[in-house]
């Protein structure tokens, strides 16, 4: 069984993120989506919260597993027998920073591979980051967000 651990804050999840399991999917038997704790990055939902959100929205798929983590990717990937780290790729300035990310992980462990998967056109300019911020005023993010999300988001304006 091929297996890879689809690392993130997912602080939440948005359609990207969703776009990358399920092309994921397509090349691997069962993917572990591991919810980093990352007290640092002062997420706006605490672990559990949006472990919840990403459970709700992969409860149909069988294949995947979620988690939260604090320590390292490398030694997560061993503990479940993970052969491959799956990443989404949005722009240029992504790629160097998941260069250098995979460059050091295959230092930790040489079997550990990492597989990136270009978002697709509509999920370019997506990140949770922009969903929070958007979100906290006001703006419509329905379109860029699963449907088990929603119910998470702030519904209007904040002052």
């Amino acid at each position: 069984m091929k297996t890879a651990i689809y690392p993130g804050t997912f602080d939440p999840i948005t359609l990207g993120h969703v776009d990358v399991v399920q092309r994921g999917l397509k090349l691997f038997d069962k993917i572990i989506i591991a919810v980093a704790d990352s007290p640092k990055k002062s997420p706006m939902f605490d672990v559990q919260t949006r472990l919840d959100m990403v459970n709700a929205t992969f409860a149909h798929e069988s294949r995947i597993q979620t988690l939260s983590f604090d320590g390292l990717l490398v030694d997560l990937a061993q503990t479940h027998q993970a052969t491959a780290i799956l990443r989404g790729l949005r722009a240029a300035s992504d790629f160097e920073y998941e260069f250098q990310l995979a460059a050091m992980n295959r230092k930790l462990d040489a079997e550990l591979e990492s597989v990136f998967v270009m978002a697709r056109e509509e999920y370019t300019f997506v990140s949770s980051s922009f969903i929070r911020e958007i979100s906290s005023m006001g703006g419509d993010v329905n379109a860029l967000i699963p449907d088990a999300v929603r119910a998470y988001l702030p519904k209007e304006k904040k002052a």
